[in-house]
């Protein structure tokens, strides 16, 4: 497989075949993130594409489920990810999922015939980065997109019968607007009704905007029990039909794994326990992204 730069994938995704139709991130500009700095942004030639998949169709029979890498794959233009889409599914029929990112810019620019389209050549599921519901916050930034737009392309993607993991991120905020960061997150969360929900706790990462702010003391980190305290009243305003809201990422102090709203209730009272000292945290030094 010709892999470039950095591989980016979700935790669900570990035992998936990472197909890199892209270099980089269409977006790369959130002050949180130094995944893709410094790396321009691109779509790899067809050739090299096909020549994995041939890889693949030769050597990955064993693998069900297919991700196509990386930042946002979701923007590659319909003319070209069709025929990509088609190939995966003519050479390596055992697939049963493909998955892709995909942000608020790139599902608008699909219109709803074609992400249907996309859905039915093999796109099961989309993982989209809510990180915050907070407007404010996603400005800070640099999201690119407001809470009200997370919530139409969301839903739009929704209903072309594409499942949708949101990730969250907690932390984002800062102490200042913890709990409204929180309750806005939930509500977006509640609107959008995902099938999936994935909670990360902020690590800062050196260069990057976000921690230079932190280094010249515009930014406040909260501590581990202030991301219990805001996964709490996440948890507590987020209302699903049936999801699964999990906070089980290495860069998480408490795994949490919840089907919502069913185990709403046995969650908080785990947190709360988590912050009466009676369930330890992860060490620090064990955190990772």
């Amino acid at each position: 497989m010709h892999y470039e730069g950095n591989i980016i994938r979700p935790p669900s995704e570990a035992n998936s075949i990472l197909l890199q139709v892209t270099v980089g991130c269409s977006h790369n500009k959130c002050t949180f993130c130094g995944a893709y700095k410094g790396e321009r942004f691109k779509i790899k030639d067809d050739s090299v594409i096909f020549e994995d998949i041939e890889f693949a169709a030769k050597y990955c029979k064993n693998q069900s489920r297919l991700f196509i890498c990386d930042g946002d794959a979701l923007i590659i233009p319909q003319k070209r990810l069709v025929p990509i889409l088609q190939r995966i599914k003519e050479r390596l029929p055992w697939i049963e999922r493909v998955g892709l990112y995909a942000n608020t810019k790139s599902i608008k620019m699909k219109s709803s015939d074609e992400l249907k389209e996309l859905q039915e050549l093999g796109v099961k599921i989309a993982y989209m980065g809510l990180e915050s519901g907070d407007d404010i916050t996603l400005k800070n930034i640099n999201k690119g997109a407001d809470s009200k737009k997370m919530v139409e392309m969301g839903k739009k993607i929704r209903s072309a019968g594409i499942k949708l993991s949101i990730t969250v991120l907690l932390g984002l905020a800062g102490k200042a607007r913890s709990n409204i960061h929180a309750t806005e997150t939930g509500r977006v969360l509640s609107e959008i009704d995902p099938e999936y929900v994935g909670a990360l706790s902020l690590m800062l990462i050196p260069e990057t905007p976000m921690h230079r702010d932190y280094q010249n003391g515009d930014f406040e980190l909260i501590t581990p029990d202030e991301m219990l305290k805001e996964l709490g009243t996440m948890i507590a305003t987020t209302h699903l039909t049936d999801g699964l809201f999990h906070a089980n990422h290495a860069s998480n102090y408490l795994p949490i794994r919840a089907h919502l709203p069913k185990d709403r209730e046995k969650t908080l009272n785990l947190i709360a326990q988590a912050l009466q000292g009676k369930v330890r945290l992860k060490p620090e030094y064990m955190r990772a992204l």
